[in-house]
């Protein structure tokens, strides 16, 4: 994550601004069990969207994902995630979040919160909590950038994704619980629209 323009915590951000999530110098990444001796991990090359600020603290989150960008670096494994068995991309592009419940975690001084939200991925939505925290430094003159680390987690067959296969000898090939893991930048939106 590019951490050259760092900004101001929470705080100093005036009421109303809006930050866009830029996907140059953000990660949205996830892992999962395999064989249930290992992890897979992957990523989402194509997502957009904003936060909004409301005094000194944010107050709104969506995001969206492009469903058919997932990218676990073997394409075979790609194409399997995108077909029917699981994301199902041709008839859910898209994976969407928008934040319902957003509560600060006393921790010491630094940025940190809880964000409840909607998910909806598969055609299917469910509430999940991020644990989020700012990781952009404060004491910075010009208010440019913000960044956020965040990670959650949830069990792919609440979503309706159940497809597995069994192993010889007992096991099974994927497992349920999805670990997300978000390092995000987010640059202050132009004027026109805050």
């Amino acid at each position: 994550m590019n951490t050259e323009t760092l900004a101001h915590p929470a705080s100093t951000i005036d009421a109303g601004t809006i930050w866009e999530i830029d996907p140059t110098h953000s990660t949205v990444g996830f892992s999962i069990r395999h064989l249930m001796i290992a992890s897979v991990h992957g990523h989402f090359d194509g997502f957009r969207g904003e936060i909004r600020f409301n005094g000194d603290r944010p107050a709104q989150v969506d995001a969206q994902i492009d469903a058919a960008t997932i990218d676990t670096g073997i394409s075979k494994r790609d194409d399997h995630l995108r077909s029917a068995d699981f994301f199902d991309v041709v008839r859910y592009p898209t994976i969407a979040f928008h934040s319902t419940s957003i509560q600060q975690i006393n921790s010491g001084g630094r940025n940190r919160w809880l964000v409840d939200g909607d998910l909806t991925m598969h055609g299917v939505t469910r509430t999940v909590e991020l644990t989020v925290e700012q990781t952009s430094p404060a004491n910075q003159a010009d208010i440019s950038i913000i960044a956020f680390h965040a990670t959650a987690s949830l069990n792919r067959k609440d979503f309706g994704m159940a497809f597995n296969l069994p192993v010889e000898g007992g096991g099974i090939v994927v497992g349920d619980e999805v670990k997300i893991t978000l390092d995000i930048q987010a640059q202050r939106a132009p004027v026109e629209r805050r």
